[in-house]
């Protein structure tokens, strides 16, 4: 092209004219995505599409006879669900109603009992109808030896009908004075009640 040519030229024509310049630029980042991009697109434009599966008679008078599985008026299970009603059902499917009733007597021990019981003993295990109760003196534990049938109603009350049948009374577990192996047989040991 003679120099009078590049004059007749307009600028922005111009620079596509000239030799490109080595770029410097590092193809990372932003650049780097956008190059991706478009191959992507260009790949996926010339990709031959999946042709779609129509769906077998059987299947098509399946559906049918079905109806349409749309949510209508009514509440049904694929509607949004309160959480008690779906914790309830999981419960519920599991078995474990009882299992959280007694840990709930578990919590409210001193409003089912009374606080002053309560101060000193604590319900430690159920099991088979089974409440285990640890005192913290033997003139306690014969308190609420006293006081089992009055508990068991109560409790039942709270619990349920014949949930706890029996209730065992711990005492204070007193230290052991067997040190090593050899010790005095029908000894009278410390000589105390630990209570």
């Amino acid at each position: 092209m003679s120099p009078e040519d590049e004059s007749d030229v307009d600028p922005g024509q111009a620079a596509d004219l000239e030799p490109a310049a080595p770029d410097d630029h590092d193809a990372t980042g932003l650049d780097l995505a956008r190059t991706i991009a478009r191959s992507m697109a260009g790949a996926a434009k010339n990709a031959p599409r999946a042709k779609r599966r129509k769906p077998s008679d059987a299947a098509e008078r399946a559906r049918r006879k079905e109806g349409p599985r749309v949510s209508g008026a009514h509440p049904d299970e694929r509607d949004p669900q309160l959480l008690d009603t779906t914790l309830g059902r999981l419960v519920a499917d599991h078995g474990w109603t009882l299992d959280l009733k007694v840990h709930a007597v578990f919590a409210r021990w001193a409003d089912i009992v009374g606080a002053e019981v309560a101060r000193h003993c604590q319900p430690t295990a159920f099991a088979d109808g089974r409440l285990t109760v640890r005192t913290g003196s033997t003139a306690w534990a014969t308190q609420l030896k006293l006081l089992a049938p009055t508990l068991v109603r109560r409790l039942n009350e709270e619990i349920g009908h014949g949930s706890v049948t029996v209730i065992d009374i711990e005492g204070p577990t007193a230290p052991s004075w067997k040190k090593g192996r050899i010790s005095a047989r029908d000894g009278r040991g410390p000589r105390d009640t630990y209570g």
